[in-house]
């Protein structure tokens, strides 16, 4: 399958400096590296000596030959333009000749442009090749991103409009060197799908994207920062969060203490309401240890019967593990009252919790 690759094509690089369009020209006309810079300069070199040589046949000293002297070539300059002179000797290689195609005299040929094999064009500083490959037209303009298809109906317009900006057009007569293009091109023809741009607009396509990627990325970097903010708010969200529920857990727990000490207070009102006392103020250890003493010397007292009853050892029933049942009767050391204190206040936080659970 043909495709643009098969078009030995040279253009001008975005990178650049010098035009170097003639060279391409040729190159893109004959298909292949044919001339380099150097080459054209070499040719450029001579044309000019064969003109000082002229000119200094009117003699060295003459004001015109100084005058020669003094000025530039004009057949090269540093932008690597080359002049027609150098391409018309170039091609006399190849057994090419440049007729020029806006000459009266080759317009009265009246020869329909597609009878032709290739055209060169020039405006100012600038060259480029028109060439009929196989049975199509190209424009092989070196400004151009690839080669462009030209329609046999559009060519005769496209010379005209050419003629029209002021471009001279050249007629490239005689035998081309044989390429790939154009005997796959005999076989074949082919269409364009989308038609090249010039290289300035994709030189500005470029600096575009560019300059969108760079936007790009500094929206990237903003959303990177933003994501940084948020993801400190977040960990002072989350702080902020456990730092609650530390004041409520403490705040459960000075609530759960305050239920203990009521819980306490209640339960040492009732014991001592259930244990007989002689005043309102609260007993020592060596109190209690002393009215447990006394009470148990009188349970004993009518355990033992009447004088001359022999007493019987009271045993205390045992639950089913052994355990001894404990007595009513008994009075209750502290560490039981602690206890049962406890126990209230724990009944008491947890039917406070269902409760609101309920709610």
């Amino acid at each position: 399958m043909w495709s643009p690759s098969h078009i030995s094509y040279s253009k001008q690089a975005i990178w650049q400096e010098g035009s170097l369009c003639a060279q391409h020209c040729l190159n893109n006309l004959l298909q292949g590296e044919y001339f380099s810079p150097v080459e054209l300069s070499s040719i450029a070199h001579q044309l000019d000596e064969e003109e000082r040589m002229r000119m200094a046949e009117g003699g060295v000293t003459s004001e015109d030959y100084r005058t020669f002297l003094q000025q530039p070539s004009g057949n090269m300059d540093d932008s690597g333009f080359f002049s027609i002179q150098v391409i018309s000797n170039a091609l006399k290689v190849w057994g090419l000749e440049l007729i020029l195609f806006n000459s009266p005299e080759y317009q009265r040929l009246r020869i329909d442009p597609i009878n032709e094999r290739s055209f060169i064009c020039n405006y100012k500083e600038h060259w480029f090749t028109v060439r009929k490959l196989g049975k199509q037209w190209f424009n092989l303009n070196s400004l151009l991103t690839g080669p462009e298809l030209i329609s046999d109906t559009y060519l005769a317009l496209f010379l005209a409009q050419l003629q029209q900006e002021g471009y001279s057009i050249f007629v490239v007569k005689g035998d081309l060197p044989d390429c790939e293009a154009d005997q796959l091109l005999q076989m074949i023809r082919v269409q364009q799908m989308q038609r090249p741009r010039l290289i300035g607009e994709e030189l500005a396509q470029l600096k575009e994207q560019r300059v969108q990627k760079t936007d790009l990325e500094r929206v990237l970097e903003a959303n990177d920062g933003s994501a940084t903010l948020d993801e400190d708010e977040e960990d002072l969200q989350r702080a902020l969060a456990l730092s609650r529920q530390e004041i409520d857990m403490e705040d459960e727990e000075a609530d759960l203490r305050r239920a203990i000490q009521l819980s306490m207070q209640g339960s040492s009102r009732s014991i001592s309401q259930d244990t007989p006392h002689t005043s309102d103020t609260h007993l020592t250890s060596e109190e209690l240890r002393k009215r447990r003493e006394a009470y148990f010397e009188k349970r004993q007292q009518q355990q033992q019967g009447p004088p001359g009853q022999l007493s019987q050892p009271c045993e205390r029933p045992t639950t089913s593990s052994g355990a001894p049942v404990s007595d009513p009767g008994d009075a209750m050391s502290e560490e039981d009252m602690l206890q049962a204190a406890v126990t209230m206040s724990l009944e008491t936080v947890r039917n406070n919790f269902k409760t609101e659970g309920k709610k």
